[in-house]
C-alpha cells in the first residue's frame, strides 16, 4: 500500500529511504524544495520501503531538457498545469519486484486525483524497459540514453491520463480505499 507524506516523521523515513537507495547505486543526492507530493509505501507489516515524489514541471528549469526537445501538445499541456515530472522512485532493496505495483499505483493516483495528463521524468533504461514490458505502461522515450548524476537515463514521457482512464486495462493498480 502506499500513503501521501503528511508529517515530519514520514518526511524523515521518506529521506531515509530513497538516499539510501541512491547512495546505493552511486547517485548524487538531489533534494527537492516544494515537491507537490511525496508518498511512501508501506508493507502490511508496516515497514516503509519505499518512495516517490512528484514536483512540478518547470520546461525553463528540468534536466530532462538538456537533451531533447518536448512534443509542442506537451509544452502546450505544461503550460496549462497538466504536466508534472516524477522523481524520487525508490525501493528499499529486499523489496524490489514485489512493490512496484504500489509505488507506481502511487504516481497515477495523484495524477487521477490532480488531473494530469502527463508526467515526465528520467529513468534507467533497464528500468524503463522492465515498466514497458511488465507493466505495459504508455510511455515513450523522448530522447537517448545520457548520464546524469551517476548514472545513464533516458527521459520519458507518461500518458498519466491513459492509465487512470482505462483503469481496468491496468490490473495492477491499487488506489486506497
Amino acid at each position: 500500500m502506499f500513503k501521501r507524506v503528511e508529517n515530519g516523521i514520514e518526511t524523515a523515513l521518506f529521506n531515509d529511504i530513497w538516499t539510501t537507495v541512491w547512495k546505493e547505486k552511486g547517485y548524487e543526492l538531489e533534494y527537492s524544495e516544494q515537491p507537490l507530493a511525496q508518498y511512501v509505501i508501506v508493507t502490511t507489516d508496516g515497514n516503509y520501503i519505499g518512495t516517490a515524489e512528484i514536483n512540478r514541471f518547470c520546461p525553463n528549469k528540468s534536466p530532462l531538457l538538456q537533451t531533447t526537445k518536448l512534443p509542442m501538445h506537451i509544452l502546450a499541456a505544461a503550460e496549462e498545469g497538466l504536466v508534472a515530472e516524477i522523481d524520487k522512485i525508490a525501493l528499499l532493496k529486499p523489496y524490489r519486484g514485489r512493490y512496484l505495483s504500489d509505488l507506481l499505483s502511487s504516481i497515477i493516483y495523484f495524477a487521477d486525483r490532480h488531473h494530469y495528463r502527463y508526467f515526465v521524468s528520467l529513468l534507467e533504461p533497464v528500468f524503463f524497459r522492465a515498466l514497458r514490458v511488465s507493466f505495459h505502461i504508455p510511455m515513450e522515450k523522448l530522447g537517448g540514453e545520457y548520464y546524469y548524476k551517476g548514472d545513464y537515463v533516458v527521459p520519458v514521457l507518461f500518458e498519466t491520463n491513459q492509465m487512470y482512464v482505462n483503469m481496468p486495462m491496468f490490473h495492477w493498480l491499487k488506489y486506497p480505499s
